[in-house]
């Protein structure tokens, strides 16, 4: 450890997190019943508003759990806030068009071998998309007074990922001129949580190359395992879950891929929370020894 910093658990930041995926999942539900049930009938313009709304309401919710959480353990919100905002700049302004201009992904990726599928989705897509996370809290908040806990890692790449994810699915409706609100719903929120996941492994590699001596390796082997995990989830999504999600059509199993989802959200946190753990119950047990 470095400068005799002892990091201490933040169990409410894992607690905020499970609450916030059991919250969305009852969102997508209930919006799923609504269009079966009530049937809804909107125009064009009146399907793209709603479609936006539905694809802020995920982050409303994680703000929502996050600054509940804040009662018990002070963070800056106005620096979470930014984090959540430069996330989603940093998608319109460079990771969009990176991905869907300069490499025109869209056009070739879901035609090509898995093999290539893969690979690039790790090393294009995923790439790209966690380095900007991690360049949102390395450039900002990564040398303030602010980030003094390994926790707030996953806490300020999360925000930024969130952010990224909410610009992703505003552009999704907006490109589909709307979307089928069951659908539409379930999509959004798998691509909030799944980004969420990717980012709370950034924040973590993140959060012990601050405040530990890590070797030089360290942080592009998160980058690298992030990225990974962006292009397994997302190659498993689209083949669990084939079809259009436009408001013209639904996908097959749009279930299996939110399912999917909430297993890697959840194994993430329980990894990032069980691996802070024993980095704190080490640090202790190494204060209690040279004490």
């Amino acid at each position: 450890m470095t400068n005799s910093h002892v990091p201490r658990e933040r169990g409410s930041v894992w607690q905020a997190d499970v609450a916030s995926i059991i919250i969305l999942v009852v969102f997508v539900v209930l919006v799923y019943a609504i269009e079966q049930f009530m049937q809804p009938d909107f125009t064009s313009t009146g399907l793209l508003i709603t479609g936006i709304i539905l694809a802020i309401i995920p982050a409303i919710i994680w703000l929502a759990f996050f600054y509940r959480r804040d009662r018990l353990e002070p963070e800056p919100k106005h620096m979470v806030f930014r984090l959540f905002l430069l996330g989603g700049l940093l998608a319109a302004a460079i990771g969009v068009p990176l991905v869907d201009n300069v490499f025109d992904v869209p056009s070739w990726l879901g035609s090509s071998s898995l093999v290539t599928q893969i690979l690039a989705g790790w090393l294009i897509v995923g790439c790209i998309q966690e380095t900007l996370i991690y360049s949102a809290v390395r450039f900002t908040v990564y040398d303030t007074a602010e980030f003094d806990e390994e926790t707030d890692g996953v806490v300020y790449a999360t925000a930024a990922g969130i952010g990224y994810a909410t610009v992703l699915n505003i552009l999704f409706v907006v490109n589909s001129g709307g979307v089928a609100l069951g659908n539409g719903a379930i999509r959004i929120v798998i691509t909030t949580i799944a980004h969420a996941a990717f980012a709370g492994v950034i924040g973590y590699f993140l959060g012990r190359q601050k405040f530990e001596e890590r070797p030089a390796w360290w942080m592009p082997a998160g980058l690298l395992v992030a990225s990974l995990i962006n292009s397994v989830f997302f190659y498993l999504r689209g083949t669990l879950s084939s079809g259009s999600m436009s408001a013209s059509g639904g996908a097959s199993n749009p279930w299996f891929g939110l399912i999917l989802a909430v297993i890697l959200t959840g194994a993430v946190t329980y990894a990032l929370s069980t691996a802070i753990h024993n980095n704190v119950v080490e640090a202790q047990q190494e204060q209690g020894g040279s004490a």
